[in-house]
């Protein structure tokens, strides 16, 4: 009896189910037959700026602070002890600090040095690490022993990890030994101990993982750089965002500066290290071991189009607003055009042409096959037009193939705004660069943002953009849904959007100046936000058409009668599927049937559904994996012409369909 009970009350709920949605399914119609306009295969892609440590101490593997003791500190970073002295003629020339262990005047007494690393220094149990330092022993002969410490622990002895090198010469040569950790540690330290009487002297001291992304010798944190290459992006934008600036142009980021070996790349100084008075690093600088060589090779590494984006002359706007000197005039721009004409050559010239010589003879001969440039970041009025001018100029003359990218300025609208576009649309820009850091009713409200842009004239890239949510500055679910929301915009107008990049990328949970991130990590762990999915869901199944998806006539994009619901569609013709994605920002789970026109066969659709019932949670080191996409079934059925999709929606969240054509 009480089985039949509960049979009887399930089929009233199917029924039930049934009806309403029979009765009030949102219809959305896929006009499958005729596509809008091509997808760009640069259409959802990375942008990285060293903010929140995201290089030295995030993404670059080198585990040692200040290792060529640069700083303007050179001992930051470093705790010594015994007798050390610091120098200045070393064998680099623009690095020329290095320090000298020297006998301490007793046996039993010890001199030597540890670092500290960013926030520590990260091991893994059973992985590798290849310690490198440059050195000589002024009477031709010295040892030292190297060792990894945890401070803090209460076994017998500090030291998990020991190796010794002997120092055989007194010219500079470059030593090396691999250290293997029995034990994972967040907070190691690397010691170097003097053994013996005899003096050395020691630059450029290194600890890099063995087993780097795609095991580059100067290369990046395996998890981190893993990370980047599973969102697939299609275009990467580097360095900057305001590193490109400067706060003055003497710290401006100089690409040159950044190539070569990296003992004699100079520190340049992190304009983020000063930026926010409640957030200050004093030990943030840029030690450039992740230059443009390296840039160059990652992006080839993860499959995306490198955009690298070079200073246009000026220093930031906003820290030098009322000072027209701050900026390099207009007619003394030379070496800054240079500078972006030697780039292209860099990237792009064979190995008989000076630049391109010099990416060969760092190990990769092939041209990396450049096609974007950015000149200028965040900038606006007649003081960035001006300069920007001769940079197009010089461009279009020498490398005409190469798309320019310009800045619309720091805000999405307004009267500053339409005059960046305008100039933009005068000096034939290729693509415009919009950014908006907005709050959770901007981006619901700018579902709509594209649909009236001039379709003549230059593209759009939306080079920096996230929810901010208002008192919430965090990773939380609710701003990356809205964040999916306003993404069917970009996608149903791809014939204008041709890039779209969310910013930042990276954050040390220890060492943040800047949130929300896409990827927040500490020494060992690391984990994606909410909007990482969101960012990998769209890269992922960007399709190579867009396909126009009405209901009731409308683009669905949360107006009136749409009940909070978002939606876009592609068709992907390499793989011959259609992809939907339905985004649902209200607090009601809703109803829809997606109608596949001119389609005669239903086949298996495949869903992925990124949803979460607690608005303000996020994923953290501790549960990485709380909030995360879930693969699916559904049936389809075959009406009158149609591929049918019958769903109900679930309240705030994501779903992606996927199924054959």
């Amino acid at each position: 009896m009480t089985m039949n009970l509960k049979m009887v009350a399930t089929t009233m709920v199917a029924l039930t189910f049934a009806c309403n949605t029979q009765a009030q399914s949102h219809v959305l119609q896929v006009n499958t037959k005729k596509t809008v306009a091509p997808v760009q295969p640069t259409m959802y892609g990375l942008f990285f700026e060293d903010i929140n440590y995201a290089a030295d101490g995030g993404l670059y593997g080198e585990l040692v602070k200040n290792r060529s003791f640069e700083f303007p500190q050179p001992l930051m970073g470093w705790q010594t002890f015994g007798n050390i002295t610091v120098e200045n003629d070393g064998p680099f020339e623009r690095c020329p600090h290095y320090v000298t262990l020297a006998y301490p005047g007793h046996r039993e007494r010890r001199s030597g040095l540890v670092n500290e690393g960013y926030f520590g220094i990260g091991v893994l149990k059973g992985e590798d690490y290849r310690f490198s330092v440059w050195a000589k022993a002024p009477n031709g002969k010295a040892r030292i022993k190297v060792q990894l410490i945890d401070e803090g622990t209460l076994e017998e002895r500090q030291d998990f990890a020991t190796a010794h090198i002997d120092i055989n010469s007194n010219e500079w040569k470059r030593y090396e030994v691999k250290i293997h950790s029995p034990k994972t540690d967040n907070k190691a330290r690397l010691r170097i101990f003097l053994e013996g009487q005899q003096p050395v002297s020691l630059e450029h001291i290194s600890l890099f993982p063995v087993n780097t992304f795609r095991n580059r010798t100067n290369g990046m944190r395996r998890d981190l750089g893993q990370a980047l290459a599973d969102i697939h992006p299609g275009v990467f934008r580097f360095p900057g965002g305001c590193i490109v600036e400067g706060e003055e142009l003497a710290n401006r980021y100089q690409w040159k500066n950044t190539i070569g070996p990296v003992e004699n790349r100079p520190l340049n100084r992190n304009r983020w290290e000063f930026t926010f008075e409640h957030r200050y690093y004093p030990d943030y600088f840029q030690s450039g071991g992740l230059g443009f060589f390296e840039y160059f090779q990652l992006s080839e590494d993860i499959g995306a189009e490198p955009l690298p984006v070079l200073n246009v002359g000026m220093a930031c706007q906003y820290q030098n607003w009322n000072d027209a000197n701050a900026h390099q005039p207009v007619d003394q721009l030379d070496p800054y055009i240079q500078d972006a004409l030697d780039l292209i050559e860099f990237a792009n010239g064979d190995t008989t042409t000076t630049w391109g010589r010099q990416r060969a003879q760092m190990g990769h001969p092939a041209p990396f096959n450049l096609k974007f440039i950015g000149i200028g970041n965040e900038q606006w009025d007649s003081m960035y037009y001006e300069r920007l001018k001769p940079f197009v100029t010089a461009i279009r003359k020498h490398y005409p193939n190469i798309k320019i990218v310009g800045s619309s300025g720091p805000n999405p609208e307004g009267g500053e705004f339409d005059r960046g576009w305008a100039e933009m649309r005068r000096q034939k820009a290729d693509l415009v660069d919009e950014h908006y850091y907005r709050d959770e009713q901007w981006f619901l409200h700018n579902g709509l943002r594209y649909e009236t842009y001039d379709r003549r004239g230059p593209k759009v890239f939306a080079g920096e953009y996230a929810c901010h949510g208002k008192g919430k500055k965090w990773n939380h679910y609710e701003t990356s849904l809205y964040e999916a929301a306003f993404m069917t915009d970009l996608e149903r107008n791809a014939d204008i959007v041709h890039m779209a990049t969310y910013a930042p990328l990276f954050a040390h949970i220890e060492g943040w100046q800047w949130r929300p991130d896409m990827i927040w990590y500490d020494n060992t762990r690391m984990f994606k936000t909410t909007s990482y999915y969101v960012q990998q869901m769209y890269a992922t199944h960007k399709g190579t058409h867009a396909l126009r998806l009405t209901m009731n006539g409308k683009p669905v994009a949360g107006q009136d009668g749409q009940d909070g619901l978002f939606a876009s569609a592609v068709a992907d013709k390499a793989k011959h599927t259609i992809i939907v994605k339905v985004i649902n920002t209200s607090n009601q789970s809703q109803p829809v049937s997606i109608r596949l026109q001119d389609r005669k066969s239903a086949n298996d659709v495949h869903t992925l559904t990124l949803c979460h019932t607690e608005m303000d949670e996020e994923n953290t080191l501790d549960n990485p994996y709380l909030i995360r996409p879930v693969a699916g079934k559904l049936n389809a059925k075959t009406v009158k012409g149609s591929v049918v999709i019958d769903d109900i929606i679930p309240a705030k969240s994501f779903r992606l369909y996927e199924t054959a054509e």
